[in-house]
């Protein structure tokens, strides 16, 4: 199982830049890059509430629960 961080999708859907969503939420614009990358391996609460605040969304529009085919092996 992963979870997928659509943070380029809502950023795009709204318009805004790294640098205006770092200046916003006050999170460095690499922490952020992870984030959009989706190499975070965690997020804070605070974090994605700052996040969804910014970006006037929800929690769910920004993670994704995503299945695996190969998680058995």
């Amino acid at each position: 199982m992963k979870i997928n961080v659509n943070l380029d999708i809502m950023m795009a859907k709204r318009k805004m830049g790294l640098t205006e969503l770092s200046e916003k939420v006050d999170v460095t614009m690499a922490n952020l890059s992870i984030l959009k990358n989706n190499k975070a391996k965690a997020v804070r609460f605070s974090t994605l509430a700052a996040i969804c605040k910014a970006l006037d969304c929800q929690p769910g529009d920004l993670l994704e629960f995503v299945e695996e085919d190969n998680e058995n092996e």
